[in-house]
């Protein structure tokens, strides 16, 4: 029996945000497996405090730390000083407490692994660790982010890109293993820095939760599901109503959208009108997905892979989306979904709707890819795996006998 001491960079709840429902997933899957685990998590706000009950189940001990703020002079001593890019003491750490609390840990109780969950907030806590055999999962890289977004003309990114890089190339190297969720993510960060051991484990789905319907689907609707607090969903949203929609209502008029997720900003609350509907946080999206025609998904700026597809395929809806909206998915054009750049997703959307022979195939294959190769079981397995390889590596040399 394994036992793991978890620092993460937020709690695993709520689920539904994207950087939690892995922990949140993963912890259940590997508890269910007899390994122990102790979380140690930073948090920003009072109900995360509130909701430890959701998953207390899951770990032998919780703590959750309140995160402190950091200043540009700190991010830019850890990016130019080398002896200052991992923390040698609390005081010299971004969070002196989730230092000590790492630290009592580790004097109270014998771990096999330490795993990592984040990047910049946690990474540095290493060398009170440096002993075990240790990985970190910063889900996806930030790098390749900010380019997709600088492609976009965001003057921020353009910025920020070279200086993110350059955090990329050091802070994952001294980790025995770094976990991204998409080859892509894969490929830029061995760019950056060709000596880091980097593997590929993808999110997972909730079969009982993402499960195909009775075909009631409305033949009109689009659907789009996103967090729209986040930059790169209202940016997907934008294009959706101001360009795909009405291309598609052009030829098929009684097409209507449905933009469905938490946060939607004022100005996508007033695009709301018969033909647009902007439900604003759901108690459960996989109704929503059952009921439309075609899940679009037109996402240029992003990086990791998008858990919103993989619900879609898991719910059987057809998709029709950018390249960058499936990275790290193996879904193949025409056969699990249709492909297409953003200026011609309309056209997509339109075949779709008027085809039901291949909206029928895709979703079928759709389905059946989740079944297949993204289940939650899969994930813990892969993780499970790359645990025993870790530690069977840092195994002392065994004395042979006489």
């Amino acid at each position: 029996m394994r036992t793991l001491l978890l620092i993460s960079r937020c709690p695993p709840y709520p689920a539904h945000l994207g950087d939690r429902l892995i922990i949140w997933h993963l912890a259940r899957e590997l508890h269910k497996r007899g390994i122990i685990i102790d979380l140690l998590a930073l948090h920003d706000c009072a109900e995360d405090l509130q909701n430890i009950h959701h998953y207390c189940g899951f770990f032998r001990y919780i703590q959750l730390i309140r995160e402190t703020p950091r200043s540009n002079l700190d991010y830019l001593r850890r990016l130019f000083l080398p002896g200052a890019r991992f923390a040698s003491s609390s005081v010299s750490s971004f969070c002196p407490a989730l230092w000590q609390a790492i630290a009592n840990r580790l004097s109270r109780n014998e771990y096999d692994l330490v795993h990592c969950f984040g990047s910049v907030t946690v990474y540095e806590f290493l060398p009170l660790f440096a002993h075990l055999p240790r990985l970190i999962t910063p889900y996806e890289s930030h790098s390749l982010y900010l380019r997709s977004a600088a492609q976009q003309g965001d003057f921020r990114a353009r910025i920020m890109l070279p200086l993110v890089r350059r955090f990329e190339r050091f802070m994952f190297t001294p980790f025995d293993r770094t976990i991204v969720i998409s080859d892509v993510d894969a490929a830029m960060l061995r760019d950056l820095q060709p000596a880091l051991r980097v593997e590929v484990i993808p999110n997972g789905i909730e079969l009982a939760q993402f499960r195909p319907t009775a075909p009631d689907r409305d033949s009109n609707t689009l659907i789009f599901v996103g967090n729209f607090g986040y930059a790169p969903n209202q940016d997907a949203a934008r294009l959706l109503t101001a360009q795909i929609l009405p291309a598609v209502r052009e030829k098929l008029p009684e097409a209507r959208l449905q933009l469905v997720g938490a946060n939607p900003p004022d100005w996508m609350r007033a695009l709301a009108n018969e033909h647009i509907e902007v439900t604003g946080r759901v108690p459960d999206v996989a109704p929503y997905l059952a009921g439309a025609a075609v899940f679009v998904c037109p996402l240029r700026i992003g990086a990791g892979l998008k858990n919103k597809v993989l619900e879609a395929l898991a719910m059987g809806t057809p998709v029709a989306a950018t390249q960058l909206s499936v990275d790290g998915i193996a879904v193949h054009h025409q056969e699990s979904a249709l492909i297409a750049p953003v200026d011609q997703l309309a056209e997509a959307v339109i075949r779709l709707l008027g085809d039901e022979a291949l909206a029928a195939k895709l979703s079928q294959n759709g389905r059946r890819l989740i079944e297949t190769s993204y289940t939650w079981a899969r994930t813990a397995d892969a993780y499970e795996r790359l645990y025993s390889k870790i530690c069977l590596n840092r195994l002392p040399p065994q004395t042979p006998s006489p």
